[in-house]
């Protein structure tokens, strides 16, 4: 049974994937969910190869883009950056009636962004590990395209 967070992340996922072409080539319909826990990306366009990353946060207001969004684990993260690979990140926002979702492209994406969050403490099921925090606070706000609004 997923978490709540889980699911809301499988929603905003599926959601893309239904809704939206190919950033790259265009397509519709080639948008398409690649496995749970595949690292640092959660769709891939089946025509073009096309990679990208979605992460979906609940808020009051879907008009106001969060400051920070928690990414994922921060290894596979760090170790793309540092080679220069990034992939870009569909945000959606859902709050009781609507849902919104936002582009950064990879173009507009700075190391600095990426804020890796202390490690788990020893106590914790999954001990030492370490996630990432997306600060979207710190970009120009024309950074981020607001694609739609919609009922949810």
């Amino acid at each position: 049974m997923p978490t709540a967070k889980q699911a809301l992340g499988e929603w905003g996922e599926k959601l893309v994937a239904k809704k939206y072409r190919c950033p790259r080539c265009k397509r519709a319909f080639t948008l398409k969910r690649l496995p749970a826990n595949f690292k640092c990306a959660d769709l891939i366009c089946d025509f073009c190869g096309y990679l990208a990353q979605v992460k979906s946060v609940t808020v009051a207001d879907v008009s106001v883009l969060p400051k920070k969004i928690l990414g994922a684990a921060w290894k596979p993260q760090h170790e793309r950056m540092k080679a220069g690979i990034y992939f870009p990140l569909f945000i959606v926002l859902r709050s009781r009636s609507r849902a919104a979702v936002y582009y950064l492209p990879t173009d507009f994406q700075l190391p600095k962004m990426f804020k890796k969050r202390k490690p788990l403490s020893h106590s914790a099921k999954r001990a030492g590990w370490q996630g990432f925090v997306y600060d979207v606070g710190m970009l120009d706000p024309q950074a981020v395209v607001r694609i739609q609004e919609i009922k949810s």
